[in-house]
């Protein structure tokens, strides 16, 4: 599926989750969740600052959702999100059962980016979410965000 106007509209909110969160001194991640009906239910920032690297937004919006919507719900709703989910992020999400993932910046782009700026390389691998958990259905990255997304992630990943 392309990515729409809506998305486009979705993944700005991410982004600008993501500033907020450099802001704050963490890394730039941001994801929201909306429901079937297009409500945005629930949002988040990452906040791996603290030194708990677990607390991604992605795995956020995962305990959030299985706490909130039936599994119906689960399955009808996106996530949206500023970067591709981490490995442990993409599991949490096919272990909840959640729908389609957007994403404004893929994880290959973050790796490729790092590489070039000579960042110490993450301690989990950057494997695409359909590799960890094949049957989602994910779009992105999304060009018309990857200069912004780019900035951000120098910003906060440059040595």
């Amino acid at each position: 599926m392309a990515i729409s106007a809506r998305d486009l509209e979705c993944l700005r909110r991410c982004v600008e989750l993501a500033a907020a969160a450099l802001d704050d001194g963490d890394e730039p991640f941001g994801s929201i969740l909306v429901d079937g009906t297009g409500q945005t239910v629930f949002e988040d920032r990452n906040r791996v600052k603290d030194g708990d690297a677990t607390q991604h937004p992605e795995f956020a919006i995962a305990r959030w959702a299985v706490d909130h919507l039936t599994s119906e719900q689960r399955r009808a709703a996106t996530v949206y999100t500023s970067g591709e989910h981490c490995p442990m992020c993409a599991a949490a999400h096919a272990w909840v059962g959640l729908g389609r993932i957007v994403y404004a910046a893929s994880a290959a782009q973050l790796s490729r980016w790092c590489t070039e700026w000579g960042t110490p390389p993450s301690p989990v691998a950057p494997l695409p979410i359909t590799t960890v958990a094949p049957g989602i259905v994910t779009d992105g990255p999304a060009g018309e965000l990857t200069d912004r997304m780019r900035a951000l992630y120098e910003a906060k990943f440059t040595p």
